[in-house]
C-alpha cells in the first residue's frame, strides 16, 4: 500500500524508539502516526519512561495531517447552480437522485435511428428566460447557455444575484467554467455551412461560440467580474480541474470569490457518432433506463448526458464578512496524469491512487477520515474496476472495505467507506460531470442522505464495499472525495467536508 509520510512523521524525534517485535499492521501505524504507538518509550539519558497522556496527545496532534486554519485561505462553498436532465433547481435535482429516478430515454432531438446507440440523458424543455436575453438565447450554443444559467443560478444561491453582486469587489471575483467539448453544435453547423454553401455563409459567431473559454468570458463580461478568468479543458475531468485551480486562486490571495465548474452539450449527431466510433457507449437500446450500471457485470459502456454544474467558492474570511450561508468546505484537491493511453485507464490504478493520495495531502486529512467517495464509475468495462483498484490502494485491502466497521491499520478507527455514482441516472455529462457530482456531494453533506447507485443487478465480486445499491441510505459525511477522470489520462480528485467554524 502506498503511504505518504507527513512532515511531522518525517522529522519525528529520534528518541522515539521502534520495537522490533511489532506486528506488520502496527509497524505501518507507527510509521504513519509514530506518537500514537503506546508501546514506544522515551529514552532520557540512561533512563526510560513512558510518555504522559498529555505528551502523547500533543505529539499526535503534530504528527497527523493538518487542515488549513487561516480564514483567508480556507475555501467554503456558498452557492450552487446547475442545469440538468432533472431541471435547474438543486433541491429538485437531488430529490430525483435520492428517488433513484433515471433521466435516460430515447433521443428525440435528431433522428438517431441509424446510430447503434439511440438514447441519452437529453435535457428537454430548457429555458434560459430571465438569465439570457432573447437574441443571445437564439444564437448561443447550448454549452454556453447551460454554463451561463448555471453560473447565474449559483450566484443567486450564494446571495449574490442582482444588486447584491455590486456590494463586493468585482475585481476580486473570478470565473473558471470549463468544457470538454466546447460549442459543438455551433462548430458542427459552421462546418456544414462551409461544405454546403462556402465560407461566406459561416456565421461570425462560429469561432467565439465554439471555443471552450467563452462561458467564463460571457459571465464576466455581463456581470463585470474582473478577477481571474479562463477555462480548463481536460475532457471528463474538466470540472474538478476547475475547482482545484479556483481553490488555489483563493488560497494564493488572487480572488475572494471564484465561480467554478463545467458545462457540456454534446448530444448532437457528431457528438454521438464520435463516441460510438470510440466504442465507449452502451448499446442497450431495448432498455435504456438500465443501460448505465456501474460496477455491474453487465456493464458495456456509458450513457451520454449534458448540462452544467457550478459552485461559488469563497474565502472563509470574505464569506463571513458578508454574512453568507456556508454549505460545505472545500478542503483541497489534486490532479495527475496516467501517462498511459489516450482513452484507456491504467489497469493498476496508479495514476488515480496517486491523485487520491495527493488530494488528501493537500486537504490535510488522513485516509481514515474519509467516509464517502463519489466515484467516477461510468459503467465502462475497464474503467470501473481500475478505479476500484486505485481506491483499494489508498484506503484498505479489499477485504477490509466494509460498511460501518472497517478497522484501518489496527488503529481502531471506524470508517464507513461508501461510494456511489450518479451517472446511472443523469448520464455521463463529460466536462460538466464533476460539477454536477460536486453538487450531489454537497447535498449529501447537508441532507445526511446518499442517493443510490441504481441498476445494480449482478455486481462485480471485487467491488466489496457499500455501493448504496438501488436504495438511498442515511449517512453522516465526515470527509468526502469526488473523483473525475478524462480521456488523455487526466485524473482529478477534490475533497469536501461539512463546514466547522
Amino acid at each position: 500500500m502506498a503511504l505518504h509520510h507527513s512532515a511531522a512523521a518525517a522529522t519525528a524525534p529520534s528518541m522515539l524508539q521502534r520495537s522490533e517485535m511489532l506486528s506488520a499492521p502496527s509497524e505501518i501505524a507507527a510509521l504513519r502516526f509514530p506518537a500514537l504507538d503506546s508501546t514506544k518509550n522515551l529514552r532520557i539519558g540512561h533512563r526510560q519512561c513512558s510518555p504522559s497522556p498529555r505528551a502523547v496527545a500533543s505529539a499526535a496532534a503534530t504528527a497527523g495531517p493538518k487542515r488549513e486554519t487561516d480564514p483567508k485561505k480556507r475555501v467554503v462553498i456558498t452557492g450552487m447552480g446547475l442545469v440538468s436532465v432533472f431541471g435547474s433547481d438543486t433541491d429538485k435535482y437531488y430529490d430525483k437522485l435520492l428517488e433513484g429516478v433515471s433521466g435516460v430515454a430515447a433521443i428525440d432531438r435528431f433522428d438517431a435511428s441509424q446510430f447503434p446507440t439511440k438514447f441519452a440523458a437529453q435535457i428537454r424543455d430548457f429555458s434560459a428566460k430571465g438569465y439570457i436575453d432573447g437574441k443571445n438565447d437564439r444564437r448561443l450554443d447550448d454549452c454556453l447557455r447551460y454554463g451561463i444559467v448555471g453560473g447565474k443560478k449559483a450566484l443567486e444561491h450564494a446571495g449574490l444575484g442582482g444588486e447584491n453582486l455590486d456590494k463586493v469587489d468585482k475585481q476580486r471575483v473570478g470565473v473558471l467554467v470549463g468544457s470538454g467539448m466546447g460549442g459543438l453544435s455551433v462548430f458542427s453547423d459552421g462546418v456544414q455551412s462551409l461544405i454546403e454553401r462556402g465560407y461566406r455563409k459561416i456565421t461570425p459567431f462560429f469561432i467565439p461560440y465554439s471555443i471552450t473559454n467563452m462561458a467564463s468570458a460571457m459571465l464576466a463580461i455581463e456581470l463585470g467580474l474582473m478577477g481571474p478568468n479562463y477555462s480548463i479543458s481536460t475532457a471528463c475531468a474538466t470540472s474538478n480541474y476547475c475547482f482545484y485551480a479556483a481553490g488555489n486562486s483563493i488560497r494564493r490571495g488572487e480572488a475572494d470569490i471564484m465561480i467554478a465548474g463545467g458545462t457540456e452539450a454534446a448530444i448532437i449527431p457528431v457528438g454521438l457518432g464520435g463516441f460510438v466510433a470510440c466504442r465507449a457507449l452502451s448499446q442497450r437500446n431495448d432498455e435504456p433506463q438500465t443501460a448505465s450500471r456501474p460496477w455491474d457485470k453487465g456493464r458495456e459502456g456509458f450513457v451520454m448526458g449534458e448540462g452544467a454544474g457550478v459552485l461559488v467558492m469563497e474565502s472563509l474570511e470574505h464569506a463571513k464578512k458578508r454574512g453568507a450561508h456556508i454549505f460545505a468546505e472545500y478542503l483541497g484537491g489534486a490532479v495527475t496524469c496516467d501517462a498511459h493511453h489516450m482513452t484507456d485507464p491504467r489497469a493498476d490504478g496508479l495514476g488515480v491512487s496517486t491523485c487520491i493520495e495527493k488530494s488528501l495531502e493537500d486537504a490535510g486529512v488522513s485516509p481514515e477520515e474519509v467516509n464517502y467517495i463519489n466515484a467516477h464509475a461510468t459503467s465502462t468495462v475497464v474503467g470501473d474496476l481500475a478505479e476500484i483498484n486505485a481506491i483499494k490502494k489508498v484506503f484498505s485491502e479489499s477485504s477490509d472495505i466494509k460498511i460501518n466497521a472497517t478497522k484501518v491499520w489496527s488503529l481502531q478507527l471506524d470508517c464507513v467507506l461508501t461510494s456511489h455514482e450518479k451517472q446511472s441516472m443523469i448520464g455521463h455529462c463529460l466536462g460538466a460531470a464533476g460539477g454536477m457530482e460536486a453538487i450531489a456531494v454537497i447535498k449529501a453533506i447537508t441532507t445526511g442522505w446518499l442517493h443510490p447507485t441504481i441498476n445494480q443487478f449482478d455486481p462485480e465480486p471485487s467491488v466489496n464495499f457499500d455501493r448504496v445499491a438501488n436504495v438511498k441510505k442515511q449517512h453522516e459525511v465526515n470527509v468526502a472525495i469526488s473523483n473525475s477522470f478524462g480521456f488523455g489520462g487526466h485524473n482529478s480528485v477534490v475533497v469536501f467536508a461539512p463546514y466547522n467554524p
